[in-house]
């Protein structure tokens, strides 16, 4: 990663957290990922070599901006889905070099990875309501390619949010998970290609 785009993300993590601390309303907050995960989530991506990243979670793009500079290594490309667009996310894409690499869009995170074919995510990254996750199962783990990783934020800092959706991920014979103390608490899977 170049000077400028770090120093961009650093000012785009600083914003995010100036107005997530003045935004009463929980669902209007960035809620960007912290810089560690990112960092983390990143070299997920490149050690996998993800070619197809599904973000669910886009808010202003700052991790958006993190798996869109790693995938420039792995040719792929991002798509980051939200079931809105996020004022500033176009324009923070454009900033930061990587819009070629970001397909942008606008759906209920389930019912896009739903309609997803199987097998078809190298690694998926879920980063939006987390009590919404289990009703997404079981296409979380069906759209993962055999040797593609799942990654799921924040479940160190909302453990009861998270439960369900990793009690399911955990009942699978075809994924190897751990929880990484990072940030807010970084799940990672990988997907065996046949189960145990």
């Amino acid at each position: 990663m170049d000077e400028a785009l770090r120093t961009l993300l650093d000012e785009l993590y600083a914003d995010g957290t100036a107005h997530d601390a003045d935004q009463p309303d929980r669902l209007r907050r960035r809620r960007n990922l912290e810089p560690e995960t990112a960092n983390l989530l990143a070299l997920t991506l490149r050690v996998a070599g993800a070619r197809e990243v599904v973000e669910i979670g886009t808010s202003n793009g700052y991790s958006a901006i993190w798996l869109a500079d790693a995938v420039r290594d792995t040719g792929g490309r991002v798509s980051s889905v939200d079931v809105e667009e996020w004022p500033g996310v176009v324009e923070n894409l454009v900033r930061a070099g990587v819009s070629p690499s970001v397909a942008r869009v606008i759906s209920d995170g389930g019912a896009y990875l739903a309609g997803l074919p199987e097998g078809s995510v190298d690694l998926l990254f879920l980063d939006a309501e987390r009590v919404e996750y289990p009703r997404w199962w079981p296409h979380p783990v069906r759209v993962l390619r055999p040797g593609g990783v799942l990654a799921v934020d924040n479940v160190l800092s909302h453990p009861d949010e998270v439960a369900g959706f990793l009690a399911l991920a955990r009942k699978r014979d075809d994924l190897v998970g751990h929880t990484v103390p990072v940030g807010k608490g970084l799940f990672l899977a990988w997907k065996r290609a046949t189960p145990r």
